[in-house]
């Protein structure tokens, strides 16, 4: 004699389409809202502010961005060096270009991001260095200030 229930063999199979229906569409929500420019930023860059600071026209073919600290390091490629080892870094950067077809520095754009407690002559010591190595094109970044609009006759 048998004790217990008894167990049909009719397995059932669950549509799995809505399971991956969802799944699709949280991958591509996921693509659309992340931010890929944040690797280009660190905490440690205030921007200075500016009235004349304008979003750029288009994006820029071949962007190189340098940041350089309130310290006056440089941050490049992720990587925090002294302004003395820039050259070198640059260098490698100046080959990779060179050996890609339609590619060169002098095609290529600078992009600085200073802090604004960073002494200009550490930005010009950037700029002089990237100069040597045949880099010609720069872009300066900065937080553009918003202008308050006052009444007339105030």
């Amino acid at each position: 004699m048998r004790w217990g229930a008894r167990r049909s063999g009719v397995r059932t199979n669950p549509d799995m389409t809505p399971m991956i229906d969802v799944t699709f569409q949280l991958v591509i929500f996921f693509m659309l809202t992340m931010n890929f420019s944040q690797e280009e930023q660190t905490e440690l860059i205030r921007l200075p502010s500016s009235e004349i600071a304008k979003p750029p026209d288009q994006p820029v073919e071949t962007p190189i961005t340098l940041q350089i600290t309130a310290k006056g390091n440089v941050i490049f490629g992720g990587q925090q060096m002294p302004l003395a080892n820039l050259k070198r870094e640059l260098l490698r950067e100046k080959q990779l270009l060179e050996s890609m077809p339609g590619k060169s520095a002098s095609k290529a754009t600078i992009i600085i991001r200073a802090d604004g407690r960073a002494q200009i002559g550490q930005v010009q010591d950037a700029i002089a260095i990237c100069q040597e190595l045949d880099f010609q094109h720069f872009v300066l970044r900065a937080k553009q200030e918003r202008k308050v609009l006052k009444p007339e006759g105030a």
